[in-house]
């Protein structure tokens, strides 16, 4: 079975612009309906891929969060260069740790987080999700189990820097929390298991921004974007980016 790889997505052209940031192992794919409905009400969204991101596992663990800043700055300069002054930014996961980035970083309008760490789990169960992200990646191939198994043998051979420099980011940003002053808006699924939620309100309290609201979403996990409460969550975010004071 051929799979198609996953493309970045620019959707809309109204005069706003909302910049949606993918999470880690993820794609453009998780935030394409939020995209979508975003479109629909106005708003022009730019998704792009990061580096490493929806091709195979293979090319994730030659990678790491400096490709990846680097393509969240490019893809803001992308939006800028279309002619957009005033960029919002919506992230999942980490997605959500390179928003607060990007807020303390260059102007963006408003901040949406969601499901974004403060902190890690221990790269022992970081590197167990990687081993499962890549295995399914195979399965989705269609690959043999004979033949999956033998390329993750050789997968596990790969030093994975990646995991230790991911904690340093995530540190560092949550260090800079408080030089956030942009609109924020903190969401966060109650039933994540990949993050410790309690990073929701580290992310709430420490940043400084006047204007900021926090919701708990008691039937969504960790991929937020694309679980039960999906609709009220890209109602949410709308009426969060309607709030901000756009000049047009």
């Amino acid at each position: 079975m051929k799979v198609v790889a996953p493309k970045p997505f620019t959707f809309g052209n109204g005069k706003r612009a909302v910049l949606l940031l993918h999470g880690f192992t993820g794609h453009s794919a998780d935030v394409r309906m939020l995209g979508r409905f975003l479109e629909k009400k106005g708003y022009t969204c730019h998704a792009p891929i990061f580096k490493g991101h929806g091709v195979p596992p293979e090319e994730l663990v030659h990678t790491g969060p400096e490709d990846w800043w680097q393509d969240v700055k490019n893809a803001y300069k992308y939006l800028q260069d279309r002619g957009h002054k005033e960029i919002a930014v919506a992230g999942l996961s980490l997605g959500g740790v390179f928003s607060l980035k990007l807020g303390y970083t260059l102007p963006v309008k408003g901040i949406v987080t969601m499901c974004a760490p403060a902190y890690l789990k221990s790269e022992q169960i970081m590197y167990k999700g990687v081993l499962e992200y890549a295995r399914n990646a195979k399965v989705i191939e269609g690959k043999s189990e004979e033949q999956i198994e033998k390329e993750m043998v050789e997968f596990q051979k790969t030093p994975m820097n990646t995991i230790k420099a991911l904690q340093e980011l995530i540190a560092d940003v949550r260090d800079h929390i408080d030089m956030v002053y942009a609109p924020l808006f903190v969401v966060q699924a109650r039933n994540d298991g990949m993050i410790n939620t309690d990073s929701a309100n580290i992310i709430y309290n420490q940043a400084e921004s006047p204007q900021k609201q926090i919701k708990w979403y008691e039937n969504s996990g960790h991929v937020i974007t694309l679980d039960k409460e999906k609709d009220e969550l890209h109602e949410d975010i709308y009426q969060f980016l309607e709030t901000l004071d756009w000049e047009e």
